[in-house]
């Protein structure tokens, strides 16, 4: 979903990162479902990518 959303945003894992203040290698790991995120750094993804509230609870009930 993360990637999804910040792919049509036109917006690099790079410039995302840095937007949000973590690391790209943290972003991509976050984006593969590699690592868990803290709630604090997932609201920064959301708000930054304006991510639809409906996409968000389809992603939690996962």
């Amino acid at each position: 979903m993360i990637r999804k959303y910040r792919q049509l945003k036109n917006i690099s894992q790079e410039e995302l990162a840095e937007e949000i203040n973590i690391s790209w290698r943290q972003l991509q790991r976050i984006e593969r479902y590699e690592e868990k995120t803290r709630i604090t750094t997932f609201k920064k993804i959301i708000k930054a990518l304006n991510i639809p509230d409906n996409e968000i609870l389809e992603f939690l009930k996962k």
